[in-house]
């Protein structure tokens, strides 16, 4: 249990109940987020929505009726200064930490949480290889990783495109470009093993210029093109892709598109399919007409000028299982403030909810959340695109099991497991 650090004369002369658990004027909670950088397009709206949260959390009570006092690390200053900073915030007395977006940034806060023994929330990162090559004690993650989100695009395509023959993948040139077609690859292998691969294409990161691959594909005439790109280099890749006409002979598979709907307006057109990285949509259907998230959207859209998008309902999640946690934690202990072990403990089969779906946390600290994808429509409702033929998948059937490694998974699957996935799906 990490504690500061007392001299044994200090020990001897402190009455007993000093050293028991303490409620804390405030709760101390470090995120780290990309607040500059091309990463900032997902940074700042979850570092908005932990604001708007965490508001209204300390105007009811805070947490266990202590406020929650919230600090940001950018990311986007780099390893070496991120690193130095959760440090310092956890040697400063930070109860809990939140990291991080980038995989790599996860890979690294993770052990270092653990050597610091402070309670971390990964809380948007998507690489698989965390707690498939690790055991942690202290780190958890409050939604799903590439998995389930890659398979469950897999499962999207062949329920809605089940006929085509070929397809191309335009993926950034960094791990999560590599990985993530490596697990989209293996499961359509497994799930429909007739499909040819024609092209595979991994373009600079940032690249300001698709020319070269659009003329490529169009040649090649691929009936999908998967791109798993994000930010700038999707809107980029789609807005020059439209421009060109191959938007309208090829189907577009663009799993983390839905942040980049209100950005690129009415240029990304009807028919391809968008992904959430979970279930996470302004539109929800489950949700959209519940009064807290219409109160949140409204808060969300009054604070920043846009509607809400995947990061956001991350950062809702993993603040719910912190409440959460303390909440189990306090009341296993009769109403006392808990010690961290105790909050630790709390975590496990944690059940809670954020703006979309309940999460659980699994035995291996991964969390079980749902995944949404749609189709895009330019309906006229909205000056971009939105989604209809929405499915939402069951994240349990689509999470690697405990002590299994994710490629080697799903390439065993079968095309009988297709049909067992629990999926509940909506017109719009």
């Amino acid at each position: 249990m990490r504690k500061f650090l007392l001299t044994t004369a200090a020990i001897l002369a402190a009455p007993i109940a000093a050293l028991a658990a303490e409620k804390p004027a405030e709760l101390k909670v470090g995120i780290t987020t990309f607040l500059t950088g091309p990463a900032s397009v997902f940074g700042v709206p979850a570092r908005d929505a932990a604001e708007i949260i965490v508001e209204k959390l300390n105007a009811e009570g805070g947490i266990g009726g202590v406020p929650v006092a919230l600090s940001f690390i950018d990311e986007g200053a780099g390893a070496e200064a991120l690193t130095t900073e959760f440090r310092r915030q956890v040697e400063g007395g930070a109860h809990a930490m939140m990291g991080a977006i980038s995989s790599g940034n996860c890979q690294t806060l993770a052990p270092l949480a653990e050597d610091l023994q402070v309670l971390n929330l990964m809380w948007d990162c998507g690489t698989q290889q965390i707690f498939e090559q690790n055991d942690y004690k202290y780190v958890f993650r409050t939604q799903a990783n590439a998995t389930p989100e890659m398979l469950a695009t897999v499962l999207y395509l062949l329920k809605v495109k089940p006929d085509f023959k070929t397809i191309a993948v335009v993926n950034q040139d960094y791990a999560w470009g590599r990985d993530s077609w490596q697990i989209f690859s293996a499961a359509l292998k497994a799930l429909k093993p007739d499909v040819e691969v024609v092209g595979e294409f991994f373009p600079k990161f940032g690249a300001a210029d698709f020319s070269t691959e659009i003329s490529r594909l169009q040649a090649m005439q691929p009936d999908v093109i998967l791109s798993t790109s994000w930010g700038g280099d999707l809107d980029t890749f789609i807005q020059q892709a439209a421009q060109r006409g191959l938007m309208n002979t090829s189907t577009f598979v663009i799993p983390l598109a839905e942040s980049s709907l209100e950005r690129l307006g009415s240029t990304l057109p009807a028919g391809h399919i968008v992904g959430a990285r979970g279930d996470h949509y302004f539109l929800h259907p489950d949700r959209r007409d519940d009064a807290d998230f219409q109160e949140f959207m409204a808060a969300f859209r009054e604070k920043t000028g846009a509607h809400a998008i995947y990061p956001v309902f991350h950062m809702s999640q993993a603040l719910a299982a912190l409440k959460a946690a303390y909440e189990k934690a306090i009341a296993a202990k009769g109403g006392e403030w808990p010690e961290e072990d105790e909050v630790i403990a709390a975590f496990e089969g944690l059940t809670f909810q954020g703006l979309g779906r309940e999460v659980t946390i699994r035995e291996d600290n991964q969390g079980i959340e749902a995944q949404l994808l749609g189709m895009s429509v330019q309906s006229g409702d909205y000056p971009f695109a939105t989604l209809e033929n929405i499915m939402i998948f069951d994240g349990e059937a689509l999470t690697t099991p405990v002590g299994q490694e994710s490629v080697e998974w799903v390439s065993k699957l079968t095309p009988e497991y297709a049909a067992s996935v629990k999926v509940d799906t909506y017109e719009k």
